[in-house]
This record gives C-alpha cells, sequence and structure tokens, in this order.
C-alpha cells in the first residue's frame, strides 16, 4: 500500500489561493520549499489542504526527530494547558522548568556538575552561550568554523559562515568573531590524507593565535560536530579531540552546537559522543521540543553561573508548553529505542545512496552519521565541480511525487535525509523508491562503476 497520496500537481488548487493571499502580506524572505499548505501531519506523513499526502524527509529542518504531532507529546501538552499557559519563569516559576533541566543534565556528555538556562529557539541559545562564555572567562573572542551555520541573529550570523542567503548586505557584522578551518575530506587538497588535512587546520588554528588573535582573547570556539546547513560534513575524532586540546591548553571553551544533531539523529543522544569530547557547553533546540519552540544551553555549572540573577533571561524562555513537550521527546527516545531505529535508518540510507553512487557519475559523495546522511552532487567526479541545478531539479521532481527532501551544502548541491525516526520500514523504503526513481529519470547515462574514486 502507497503511503504517498498526490491528488493534484504540486501548488494546488486551494494552495494557489492562499499562495495570493501570502504574497499580499507575508514578506518575501522566508523561503518556501514546498509550495503548499499543511492540513494535518502524523509520523513522517504530511498531508497538504489539497488532499495530497506526502512522506517528510525533512523533518521541518531536523526538528521531528520523534515525528509529527507525537500522540504522547500532544497529551502532555493538553495536560499542561488545562493548568496554566504561561508564568514567565522570571515572574513565577514551575516545576516543567526544573525537571527538564534535570532530564538534560542527566542525558548529556560528561561527569561533571552542570547546569540548564532555556531560551526559544537555536540562535537565541547560541547567544546566550556566547554572552556566557564571555562573562566566565573575561574575553571576547569567539571562533567558529568554515560552513558552519549557527542562526540569523546578527550575532549568530557573523558566526555563520555562508554569505547567501544569510549575510548578504545585512552588514556590519558583529565584532571579535572569526572563522577557522574544518576538514572537508571530499575536498581535500590532492594527494592530501585526512590524517594530514586534520593536522594542517590544527597548525592553522596555533598560527592564527599568532597572527590574527592571540589565544588569551578567545572566549570560546563554537562548532557542529556534524555541519548541517554545511551539507552534513562529519570531522575525524582526531580533528574533534585535537581541538579540544588546544582549548584546554588555552583555556578557551568549547561549545558543541548540538542543534541539528541532537536527540538520537546521528545515532546517539548527540553527536559529540561519537567523537571522544566532552564539551564545556552544549546549545540545543530543534528536536527538543518536537514543533514547539523551546532551546536550552547546557554546560559546566561554574560557567552557567557567571552571569549573575537578571543578566541573561527572556519572557518566553522555557515556556511550560515547550518543557513538558520535551520530557516526552526525551522519554520516546529512550522508551521506543529511538538511537538504534536511528542507526538502522541511517544504515538503509547508506546502502541505498552507495549503491546509486556506484551507478551515478552525478553523485560525488555519501556522508552521515546515523540517519543524517546526504549525498553531494557534481558534474564530474574529477573535477568535483558542484551541481546545484540538478540538485533543484532533483528535490522539485521529487515533491511533485510525494517526497519532501532538503537541499544543503556551500554550493547548495547536497540532498540531506532528516526523516522522523518513527517512519516505518516501509515508508522508509517508499521514499527511497521514489528518490531513486526521480535520479534514474533525470540521470539517464549512469556512470561506470570504475569512475567512482
Amino acid at each position: 500500500m502507497s503511503h504517498i497520496q498526490m491528488k493534484t500537481a504540486i501548488p494546488g488548487p486551494k494552495s494557489q489561493a492562499l499562495l495570493k493571499r501570502k504574497e499580499k502580506v507575508v514578506a518575501r524572505g522566508p523561503f518556501n520549499t514546498v509550495l503548499s499548505f499543511a492540513e494535518y501531519g502524523e509520523g513522517a506523513l504530511l498531508t497538504d489542504i489539497d488532499g495530497n499526502r506526502f512522506l517528510d524527509f525533512a523533518g521541518a529542518i531536523g526538528t521531528l526527530n520523534v515525528g509529527h504531532r507525537p500522540a504522547r507529546v500532544v497529551q502532555a501538552v493538553k495536560d499542561q494547558l488545562d493548568k496554566y499557559i504561561h508564568t514567565c519563569f522570571n515572574v513565577m516559576m514551575y516545576e516543567p522548568y526544573i525537571a527538564l533541566a534535570e532530564e538534560l543534565v542527566r542525558i548529556t556528555p560528561g561527569n561533571h556538575a552542570k547546569k540548564v538556562f532555556f531560551a526559544n529557539s537555536g540562535a537565541e541559545a547560541v547567544e546566550n552561550a556566547v554572552k556566557i562564555s564571555r562573562k566566565y572567562t573575561g574575553r571576547k573572542g569567539i571562533i567558529s568554523f568554515e560552513r558552519g551555520y549557527h542562526g540569523r541573529t546578527l550575532l549568530t550570523m557573523s558566526l555563520t559562515s555562508k554569505v547567501k542567503p544569510y549575510k548578504y548586505q545585512f552588514g556590519p557584522f558583529a565584532p571579535e568573531t572569526f572563522r577557522a578551518g574544518y576538514p572537508y575530506y571530499y575536498r581535500k587538497p590532492e594527494g592530501m590524507t585526512e590524517e594530514q588535512l586534520d593536522r594542517e587546520l590544527l597548525q592553522q588554528l596555533e598560527t592564527f593565535f599568532l597572527s590574527e588573535a592571540p589565544a588569551d582573547e578567545i572566549a570560546a570556539v563554537i562548532i557542529e560536530p556534524i555541519q548541517g546547513e554545511g551539507g552534513f560534513i562529519v570531522p575525524s575524532a582526531a580533528f574533534m579531540q585535537g581541538l579540544k586540546k588546544i582549548c584546554e591548553k588555552y583555556g578557551i571553551l568549547f561549545i558543541a552546537d548540538e542543534i541539528q544533531t541532537g536527540f538520537a539523529r546521528t545515532g546517539s543522544m548527540f553527536a559529540i559522543e561519537q567523537f571522544g569530547v566532552v564539551p564545556d557547553m552544549m546549545t540545543l533546540s530543534k528536536s527538543l521540543g518536537a514543533g514547539l519552540p523551546i532551546a536550552a544551553v547546557v554546560g559546566r555549572s561554574e560557567m552557567m553561573d557567571a552571569p549573575g540573577p537578571g543578566e541573561i533571561g527572556g519572557t518566553y524562555g522555557g515556556s511550560p508548553l515547550g518543557c513538558v513537550a520535551a520530557m516526552e521527546v526525551i522519554k520516546m527516545i529512550e522508551e521506543e529505542d529511538l538511537v538504534e531505529r536511528s542507526q538502522e535508518i541511517g544504515r538503509v540510507l547508506t546502502n541505498r545512496f552507495r549503491s546509486w553512487q556506484q551507478r551515478f557519475k552525478q553523485i560525488g559523495d555519501v556522508r552521515g552519521l546515523g540517519s543524517m546522511v546526504a549525498m553531494e552532487f557534481v558534474k564530474d567526479q574529477v573535477t568535483k565541480e558542484p551541481d546545484k541545478e540538478l540538485t533543484g531539479k532533483i528535490i522539485a521532481a521529487a515533491q511533485q511525487k510525494g517526497l519532501i527532501l532538503l537541499s544543503a551544502g556551500l554550493y547548495g548541491n547536497c540532498i540531506r535525509i532528516l526523516v522522523p525516526l518513527v517512519i516505518t520500514d516501509e515508508q522508509l523504503e517508499e521514499g527511497l523508491d521514489v528518490l531513486e526513481s526521480v535520479i534514474t529519470e533525470l540521470l539517464s547515462q549512469p556512470a561506470e562503476t570504475e569512475s567512482i574514486k
């Protein structure tokens, strides 16, 4: 039985009518991947107002690891609505805030004493992690990494690497933010090994402290354990451990941005666990709330306590609805074995993608951890010239067949998979069959296996 049902082309007539209304009153800045409007969601399925039913391989950009409208989260929110909706934690406190903080202290890496601060979004979490780092260290400089993405506010946009669409003509940017190299093994210099690239990038950071900004003026580095918007680029454990050693050497805080990688996405509760590194602080959001806005900074107690009363906060930060939803998300992940499920989904995705890579010369690389897997499309496997146009065509064609996909990467030439972890085996295979059929139709010239490098 097909889970996909396409009754109209996208956008359908009802969606077209809403699009006309949207054009009149909504700013054009927010980009829309699918030009239709949601009516109903459940698990890995989305139905639009024209009756088209999609398989969702985007998961609201990694926000829905436990799926659309999970019943136990819905019930927890309904129960909370019957008690109170909001008091503002800064005015009158409430128990769900404390309970969720206790859970995050329990499940995040490290046996040291930890404390938690809640905000509304990933960008807010990053902003506050930076504030806390500066307050604790008395230093101002923050280092982020090439192709990294940390948000759209002034500070987080400054930390973000990609110029278009995130930074173009939005400057001037926040001062005392710097960029370091992040290993991109698929595009490493010819003749260089991965180990050599790691050493070169770490040495460049040491040189940076001599040529650009002294180490004793750097408060923190912030790094995605796997780059999300950057194209699901995975560094080595050696690189991450080497970076942590440099941070320890100079008293620089290590912040792991787990906003997209967290909550079982990579086959562990948090991606950083797979690199043998314990961060000083972590930023969390997206799948923490199953679609409700909530974010967190988790860090060493002495660091989190550096700001005094009133120096960090926010009206809606750690809302009761977000807290109770997040509590159920954590229970779902643990009780329904979603970490193991993520590993299995990842094996299925990787095996299928690599089999396609053997057939099609335009698939240059397949990479990821757990269910966080991407394909990079190129025009030529030797020159590795990015093919953004082909990537867009695949995503558009798949959408018309009922499969929602997202692009990623500095060049916009990667297809990234962020499918809800509650997807069934049948749904997963159906979605992959659709994607394979689209790629086959668009790539009429299969590559010789020998051409794969």
